[in-house]
């Protein structure tokens, strides 16, 4: 289906969604119905080491490159969240979700299942979120290579999380929707050579332009080439991406650092410092590379990116000495680098004990904070850990741990999302899990003074106020 964006045909998917859920343990599909609480997907990838898979745990907020997850809408004073959540602890399949946030009465809603995954337990299909400029949310369904598509819904009503229309069904992973000045923007990846980063637009979500490769990098002629990427709006205008590279395709082997961002709804692209480039890039000395991590054998995990006032952007990840969990690939270091406005700029924040460790970066003209499973928790080398809040008032030069947000828990805290103009309280949330063993998993959100608050796990109310554990 590659290049291919089929507009759904209702009468057809209703159909389908008839005579199709026979693998589904209700036998009837959970579309557009609301589910009794906030229950999220645990999962593991199945490959296995010493210190234990290569990566599982509570993985309802995963991945770090579907974004974004969360938007807090003025208009109505909600937040709208997507996650991936199962039915029950009993029955572990994946069900695409959406909930919200109502900042007036301080409730959380009974979440909607905007699409339910027939089986498949996997959170690489988890969604993710964009809300246009007539108020519709559009959810955008990760699909998984060329094996299961990807799909597009969006709101019935504007501002409703009551039930969801599909738009288009295609070949798509890691979605990342923006709404720009000029209309929708959508980084995403397809497996056309490994994984391979492309985009397309729309003026109103419905008609969308041929995918457009961005980059496909080998690193000698004739290999397959592969990248993960992270991504942002700047003032409506700026998209801008950071991206890593897979050596002949290998994941385990990520590394390197580029940046490209254009300004014209992806018509010409450049480096930060304005240099044009054509896309797709695929010249592994590039100028768009920022940093050179193959040279220093540094494996190279993204988590999140960010603009300062400025414009500048700044990348967060973890980078390490190899995929394998455990102290054979330490130091597990957190990083920043930044554009300072004449060049690029590489700071430690910290260290974890896992690659797939993820938080988020918050940028502020007061100063700059991150959010993450940064300290030691209940399972030694594994996905999570207990959450710290750092700030750096110098552009993110040093970083200072301010609090600790979590301490003593039973099960791992994984995952921070930053919601899109998040407002107090809900200013970031996670799923927590054992990051080795199968177990149940909760979603929490929380704020900058350490407040943190549970969503319902079991509801019996449309809407509910969430537990304050601290």
């Amino acid at each position: 289906m590659t290049g291919i964006k089929t507009p759904i045909d209702l009468n057809l998917l209703t159909f389908i969604i008839a005579i199709s859920f026979v693998t589904n343990t209700f036998g009837q599909s959970l579309t557009n119905t609301k589910i009794n609480g906030y229950k999220g997907i645990w999962f593991q990838l199945n490959q296995k080491y010493e210190y234990g898979d290569k990566y599982s745990g509570a993985l309802g907020t995963y991945t770090a490159k579907h974004v974004p997850l969360a938007i807090y809408a003025p208009e109505v004073d909600k937040t709208y969240f997507v996650y991936g959540g199962t039915p029950s602890e009993d029955q572990r399949y994946l069900l695409c979700m959406i909930g919200e946030f109502d900042h007036k009465t301080e409730m959380v809603s009974k979440p909607t299942v905007v699409y339910d995954k027939n089986g498949v337990d996997d959170p690489h299909d988890n969604p993710s979120i964009l809300i246009d400029n007539a108020g519709y949310i559009w959810v955008f369904i990760s699909g998984r290579g060329t094996t299961r598509p990807g799909f597009k819904y969006k709101s019935k009503i504007p501002y409703s999380i009551k039930e969801f229309v599909p738009i288009t069904e295609e070949e798509m992973t890691y979605p990342q929707p923006r709404y720009t000045d000029f209309g929708f923007f959508h980084f995403f990846t397809k497996y056309t050579g490994v994984r391979q980063l492309y985009f397309e637009t729309s003026k109103e979500g419905s008609n969308w332009t041929e995918d457009t490769l961005l980059a496909a990098i080998p690193e000698k002629e004739g290999e397959k080439s592969g990248h993960y990427q992270v991504s942002d709006i700047y003032n409506g205008k700026l998209m801008g991406t950071f991206f890593n590279r897979h050596p002949n395709g290998n994941v385990d082997k990520r590394t390197d650092l580029y940046y490209i961002q254009s300004m014209n709804f992806g018509s010409t692209w450049t480096t930060v410092s304005g240099i044009n480039t054509t896309v797709p890039l695929l010249d592994l000395a590039s100028p768009a590379k920022v940093v050179d991590y193959a040279s220093q054998g540094k494996n190279v995990y993204l988590k999140d990116m960010g603009y300062d006032a400025k414009g500048n952007p700044a990348c967060l990840y973890i980078r390490s000495n190899g995929h394998e969990p455990g102290p054979k690939s330490a130091p597990y270091e957190w990083c920043i680098t930044k554009w300072n406005g004449k060049e690029w700029q590489t700071h430690v924040v910290t260290t974890s004990d896992h690659n797939y460790d993820m938080g988020s970066l918050f940028i502020s003209d007061d100063d700059w904070k991150i959010v993450g499973p940064t300290e030691k928790g209940p399972q030694d080398w594994g996905v999570g850990g207990e959450l710290a809040l750092w700030q750096s008032t110098d552009q993110g030069k040093t970083w200072k741990k301010t609090k600790d947000l979590t301490e003593n828990s039973t099960l791992s805290h994984s995952y921070v999302r930053r919601p899109v103009n998040s407002k107090p309280p809900f200013c970031f949330f996670w799923a927590i899990g054992h990051s080795h063993q199968l177990s149940k998993s909760e979603l929490y959100f929380g704020n900058f003074e350490g407040d943190i608050w549970k969503m319902p796990y079991n509801m019996t109310e449309e809407y509910e106020m969430p537990i304050k554990v601290k």
